[in-house]
């Protein structure tokens, strides 16, 4: 089990992260949500012991996790770390930085690792291509590769798929979250995209300010936020007034209805494949909503919330 205890920490005099705590059982998975700037790619570094605490402990098991100050070369060895920046060896090829901490002893287990692993990050057909002539997207699927080689205890992901094109991003979620579950590797990754959050994830950290201001399930996160910040990063989200109480609301949670307290006047349609996303104005504020067809702007409608 990982226990982050209390734990903070500042780069200046302004903390970054601030009195902090949470556990995590193996081979769960945790999403750390938030602003940019709230803490979360800090929040990796720590766990990984890159900084020594300013207060505070954490444990994987009965391992305390150490920073610089103990550690000649920073970083856990039961972990592995993927920043943002991949770090890959240039002018070695992708099966080549797969392997680079492999054993050689036995070169057919090595290559059939090295397959394996290229075959989960979808990069089999660029096994013999040189790092430096990959796209950015491509080099974050071989980092990927990389740190799952030596099979880690607990798996730290910064924005794991920010380079990754949307048509292959998704299967390659799911075959990634697949193995992980699949081989009881603790994960902790920080991410921008809500599809991460409720499709893979067991738990969720809310971030704000370097402080856990919500947590718990996605859907409990999702459909019960505290407060408009959280509901936000789901995408966009509506702060009505329904029957005498301040709700948020997501726009498919709205519907057309003949008569309503909530009379809108449409400013904008956006196509999103199945549907529309309107834009209507409100007492001077803009409301969101689906519908599955265009409302021409100017039209005067009336909502309501699903029941």
């Amino acid at each position: 089990m990982l226990k982050v205890g209390n734990i903070s920490f500042s780069y200046q005099e302004k903390p970054t992260i601030n009195s902090l705590s949470f556990e995590l059982e193996k081979g769960r998975s945790v999403a750390v949500i938030g602003e940019s700037g709230c803490g979360k790619s800090t929040l990796l570094k720590l766990i990984y012991g890159l900084h020594d605490l300013d207060e505070g402990h954490i444990f994987w098991n009965d391992n305390e996790v150490l920073g610089p100050k103990f550690n000649l070369i920073p970083g856990m060895d039961f972990m592995k770390y993927l920043a943002q920046d991949f770090d890959l060896m240039p002018f070695i090829t992708v099966a080549e930085n797969v392997g680079k901490y492999l054993s050689n002893i036995y070169p057919e287990k090595k290559n059939q690792r090295i397959s394996e692993l290229l075959e989960i990050v979808e990069m089999t057909e660029y096994a013999n291509i040189k790092a430096k002539n990959l796209s950015g997207g491509q080099m974050q699927r071989v980092a990927l590769a990389r740190v799952l080689a030596l099979e880690p205890e607990v798996l730290l992901l910064d924005e794991p798929f920010s380079h990754i094109d949307n048509f292959r991003k998704n299967s390659l979620r799911r075959k990634l979250f697949g193995y992980l579950k699949e081989q009881q590797i603790t994960t902790i990754f920080a991410t921008h995209d809500s599809s991460d959050v409720l499709s893979f994830a067991d738990a969720v950290l809310v971030l704000k300010n370097g402080k856990i201001i919500e947590e718990g399930n996605p859907k409990s996160i999702y459909d019960n936020p505290k407060t408009k910040y959280t509901a936000s990063l789901f995408g966009d989200v509506n702060e009505l007034e329904i029957d005498g109480k301040t709700e948020f609301i997501y726009p498919h949670q709205l519907e057309i209805v003949e008569k309503s307290n909530l009379n809108v006047e449409v400013v904008n349609s956006y196509f999103l494949g199945n549907h529309y996303l309107i834009e209507a104005s409100y007492n001077g504020k803009s409301v969101f909503f689906e519908n599955e067809k265009q409302i021409p702007i100017g039209e005067k409608i009336h909502l309501n919330k699903k029941p």
